[in-house]
């Protein structure tokens, strides 16, 4: 109990380190749909480990009624958790998530492919995310793939393939634009002169495909 005690209290701080936008923990419990989806979570998820599988969907469903975040019951996420505004996140059921993890609004962590080539269900559908990574809002994130420690991924970015430790990545489909440093950057935007950099490098690749294109 001790421990699942710790657990909330670094949820709630990194609230406080990461949304300027709250003053307190008190705060934070009160107005924040985010702590409020991640509380029922891991009660959630502790009834499905003990596997009253019903009983941890029910849960489920009510903190998406109170919050417009669906969490899957069977997602394990790690300490330091953080859903800044928070409507429209989805969260599947075979989900990884590591510590110090933050997600931004109208973020999917989903799965692609439901069964292998035999007709059999798949046992790992949803992503595998790392350590003090930031997923702006709109990414979605598909498959079973491996996001890796440190990682930014820009708003609207759909990743489907890996990605290394320390990566930056942007646009649709997602590539890598540049190494990420390991500090926190709201929405996985490191500076201004990173966000200039990133869209020219979006503006170059979209005028040498067009361009392609033409050429055919």
């Amino acid at each position: 109990m001790n421990s699942n005690y710790k657990i909330f209290l670094q949820d709630l701080d990194a609230i406080i380190k990461r949304d300027p936008a709250t003053r307190s923990k008190l705060e934070a419990v009160i107005c924040s749909s985010g702590f409020h989806a991640i509380v029922i979570h891991r009660i959630s998820h502790y009834i499905w480990k003990h596997k009253f599988y019903l009983s941890a969907r029910i849960l489920s469903q009510v903190a998406r009624f109170l919050t417009g975040i669906e969490i899957h019951p069977g997602a394990e996420i790690g300490s330091g958790f953080m859903i800044d505004h928070g409507m429209g996140v989805v969260i599947g059921e075979t989900t990884v998530i590591g510590n110090n993890v933050t997600l931004y609004h109208d973020v999917t962590l989903g799965g692609r492919k439901l069964y292998d080539e035999n007709g059999k269900k798949l046992s790992k559908r949803h992503p595998n995310i790392g350590n003090n990574v930031v997923i702006g809002c709109g990414a979605q994130i598909l498959g079973p793939i491996n996001i890796g420690n440190n990682v930014k991924i820009g708003c609207n970015a759909i990743v489907i393939h890996d990605i290394p430790d320390n990566s930056t990545v942007v646009n649709n489909p997602a590539y890598i634009i540049q190494k990420a440093t390991t500090k926190f950057c709201a929405y996985g935007i490191e500076n201004d002169d990173d966000d200039k950099k990133s869209i020219d490098k979006i503006t170059n690749k979209n005028k040498t495909t067009k361009q392609r294109k033409k050429a055919k």
